[in-house]
């Protein structure tokens, strides 16, 4: 152990703050998003698509669609899009596939670096504001094109909250629902009809897979509710018990209820006029 010990670099054992994002510019800057090479030209990269969360009654969902696309082409059709963040934490990312990946990475690190240090986690608006600072570090890259936008969503206090995020790091609170990526016009469309304040969990999970459904109707890039290959949208859950990714196989039985409805009801359930 003293062997290993004595290898490693100074930097390990001097006194710091509670952000490994901190150290890791400090000791290795090229590991970051920030530090990779320019990108110069149209890159053929794959990109993320829609995302959906919402507030339930005892809880938070996230929702995201399995494609990725490159340009006009599909490159995966069952990408996953939402991951926890913590133990009471998720994020779910549009944009560049491979720049967002690696930020969820990193602030995974980031949290649990936190919480080693000092003791005890993050509240849920430090980790917001920390998210917005790693967002931040990747504002060169977003410029040239590759851009990641993800939404973060958390329960705390027996309170589920969403956050949104812009390019440059802006961080803001939304309230009920909101929705980000290629196709998150329609499903925010969808929600805006559909959303109800007390929703139990199981409905939470139909009104997100039918905003999805709508998204995917009226955007490309959105996969939809693919019944011949079994894929269907990631669902992750956060309530007071902490994070839970929803089974597949219930995902299916929910997916299934929503075509079913669409063979009735093609343009999905009818709002009132008042």
């Amino acid at each position: 152990m003293n062997e290993r010990m004595a290898t490693l670099p100074p930097a390990f054992f001097s006194v710091g703050g509670s952000s490994f994002s901190q150290f890791l510019a400090a000791y290795s800057p090229d590991a970051l998003p920030a530090f990779h090479p320019s990108a110069s030209g149209n890159l053929d990269a794959p990109h993320g698509t829609t995302i959906v969360a919402m507030t339930f009654d005892g809880g938070v969902l996230m929702a995201g669609d399995r494609r990725a696309t490159m340009g006009n082409l599909i490159a995966q059709r069952d990408i996953d899009k939402v991951f926890p963040s913590d133990d009471f934490s998720c994020i779910g990312i549009a944009g560049s596939a491979g720049i967002a990946i690696e930020i969820v990475k990193l602030f995974q690190v980031e949290l649990e670096h936190y919480e080693k240090i000092e003791g005890s986690p993050l509240s849920l608006n430090g980790k917001a504001n920390r998210l917005a600072a790693l967002i931040r570090s990747n504002l060169g890259l977003a410029m040239q094109g590759l851009a990641v936008l993800p939404i973060f969503a958390g329960f705390e206090a027996n309170l589920g909250r969403l956050f949104s995020f812009d390019v440059t790091g802006g961080r803001y609170d939304e309230v009920g629902y909101h929705a980000v990526g290629s196709g998150s016009a329609f499903a925010r469309g969808a929600l805006k009809k559909s959303y109800r304040e007390n929703f139990n969990r199981d409905e939470a999970i139909l009104a997100s897979l039918g905003a999805l459904y709508d998204a995917a109707e009226e955007d490309s890039s959105t996969g939809g509710l693919d019944l011949a290959r079994r894929i269907f949208p990631g669902i992750s859950i956060v309530t007071a018990n902490g994070y839970q990714r929803v089974p597949d196989a219930e995902t299916a039985t929910f997916a299934e209820q929503i075509i079913a409805s669409r063979m009735t009801k093609p343009d999905g359930p009818i709002a009132p006029l008042v």
